[in-house]
């Protein structure tokens, strides 16, 4: 196995995604694991000098460009398609790697992901699953790639989320539920209203109907389906909530002496909430729907939040998450060909 991981993108690149990818190296779950580093060769050599890291055994393509975050999408097929996210997806596609990681520009890993990789056979649009720390993991389908879907999308959404839960999580028969504004059968547009049906007729999906956005943190589903804008204001709220509640709970101890004491005794406790809650501990987002798998660390990851997302690409390639994607898209085209047949 070859992952492919690009240096240069990312809010902290270069430095924090070398250090990462040294760091996962160097686990368990890499043994037999071999890596190309994208980017910019003299500076990665320099920064391993710095902070003493070994990286004679990796492969390097070298890349002088860089595409940042304020690039335009579209960007990594045209003016910055040397850069190290342009190349290291264009490696991918060529069979050069089995797993793309990226700390990158969302748009543009998202749409030289579906242009340069290609989409598996069936998929007609490829979603970006967010998984949530939250008591139980869940999946959210899709946090941000498409604002604009249709029922259908939606469906192939949970079809994609159910097989990753179960690959990736061991989840027996993932609850696949429409993240909504009601949980009866009639809520919401005409989009939610049409994706029920769907999902509900749908005997391979463990559906299990509507559920709202206050009832995600209590384990009512293990896949939540919604389009990309409804699902980043979810996923970066959630974000938001998990900090505010930390920042808290310090500013409470820190109020007088005994508080402090008070925190001793439950330092290890309140450490474990935090590891739990953590959107690090969880690697990156994967981009299901691609036909190699690609994984979309923050931008703002530091090494061991990227180290985290690689143990994820490592993780999906060993579980074959796209070939399963493949086999329930096959199976999706067999019967939509079958019921325009019996129409007919």
């Amino acid at each position: 196995m070859r992952i492919i991981v690009d240096i240069m993108s990312g809010d902290r690149a270069p430095k924090e995604q070398l250090l990462g990818v040294c760091r996962a190296a160097k686990q368990t779950y890499a043994k037999g694991v071999d890596f190309t580093l994208v980017g910019n060769e003299e500076i990665m050599r320099q920064l391993a000098k710095e902070n003493k890291l070994d990286i004679s055994n990796f492969e390097i393509k070298n890349t002088t460009e860089v595409l940042t975050m304020c690039d335009e999408p579209m960007s990594v097929m045209r003016e910055k398609k040397e850069s190290s996210l342009g190349v290291g997806l264009r490696a991918l596609a060529a069979g050069e790697g089995d797993a793309f990681v990226s700390s990158g520009n969302t748009g543009a890993l998202f749409c030289g992901s579906s242009l340069i990789v290609k989409r598996v056979k069936g998929i007609q649009r490829a979603a970006i699953g967010a998984v949530l720390p939250l008591t139980s993991p869940l999946i959210l389908m899709d946090s941000g790639a498409s604002v604009k879907v249709s029922d259908e999308y939606l469906h192939q959404f949970a079809i994609m989320g159910s097989a990753y839960m179960s690959a990736i999580y061991g989840v027996k028969s993932p609850r696949v539920a429409i993240l909504n504004n009601g949980s009866e059968a009639s809520k919401g547009t005409e989009l939610q209203i049409a994706a029920y049906e769907r999902l509900l007729h749908d005997e391979k999906l463990n559906f299990v109907g509507n559920v709202e956005g206050n009832k995600l943190p209590f384990d009512a589903c293990d896949v939540a389906v919604c389009d990309g804008f409804v699902g980043n204001v979810v996923l970066k709220s959630i974000e938001g909530m998990g900090k505010l509640f930390s920042n808290e709970l310090k500013t409470m101890f820190k109020k007088n002496p005994l508080r402090v004491l008070s925190y001793l005794l439950v330092k290890r406790g309140l450490d474990d909430f935090k590891k739990k809650f953590d959107a690090k501990e969880h690697g990156g987002a994967p981009i299901l729907g691609i036909s190699k798998v690609v994984i979309k660390a923050h931008g703002s990851s530091d090494g061991k939040a990227f180290s985290n997302a690689i143990r994820q690409a490592i993780t999906c390639v060993n579980q074959g998450v796209v070939d399963i994607i493949a086999a329930d898209a096959a199976r999706l085209a067999e019967e939509k060909k079958r019921a325009a047949s019996d129409e007919q």
